[in-house]
């Protein structure tokens, strides 16, 4: 279990691939609006525990669970669906929280931070990269979602509340087709 930098610099690009902190912000901002605000390093951290925890136990854990990892991620799909089809149409699907603390773990931290599409590949990249360079290519990406959630407030000004819209619908709809890109990947294990 060795460091090394063309392991690393590969799965922190992936992770951050799959994350999506950036293309999130408009998602990060409305849900940070419906909810009074977001705990961004509760967030964070919750999301980092998940990550770790899902590189160390999670087959295990969804083995004893009964589900395997293609069902965990239709299941994450449909959340992710759901979140994307709200920002779209403007509707409220999920009842609003209004203690940040709440809505920090669900949705935030899983499954918009941490969702089924990063523990999975967290797993996958198991198989073909050293344990440390996965650990610290997570401790990067958390970083940066660190930062992109304490930013929040300057880009939301910088978007203005037209930018805002726009962009929020745009995000709606590339959240929906990720939602359904990992459905139909996983649709075909479903139930197995």
């Amino acid at each position: 279990m060795k460091f090394d930098l063309q392991q690393f610099l590969t799965v922190s690009f992936t992770l951050f691939a799959v994350i999506d902190a950036i293309g999130s912000i408009p998602l990060f901002i409305s849900l940070k609006a419906k909810m009074g605000g977001i705990r961004e390093l509760r967030a964070t951290l919750i999301s980092g525990a998940l990550m770790i925890a899902f590189l160390f136990m999670g087959e295990p854990f969804l083995t004893l669970m009964g589900v395997n990892i293609s069902s965990f991620a239709v299941g994450g799909s449909i959340v992710i669906f759901l979140l994307g089809l709200e920002m779209v149409l403007g509707h409220e699907i999920f009842k609003s929280e209004k203690d940040a603390r709440a809505g920090t773990l669900v949705p935030i931290a899983f499954p918009v931070i941490a969702g089924a599409g990063t523990l999975t590949t967290i797993m996958s990249l198991k198989a073909n990269y050293a344990q440390i360079n996965i650990l610290l290519a997570i401790l990067v990406n958390l970083i940066l979602v660190y930062i992109v959630l304490k930013s929040l407030r300057l880009i939301e000004r910088a978007l203005g509340p037209a930018g805002l819209i726009a962009v929020r619908k745009f995000f709606g709809v590339i959240l929906l087709a990720i939602a359904v890109k990992i459905f139909s990947t996983n649709m075909g294990d479903f139930g197995k």
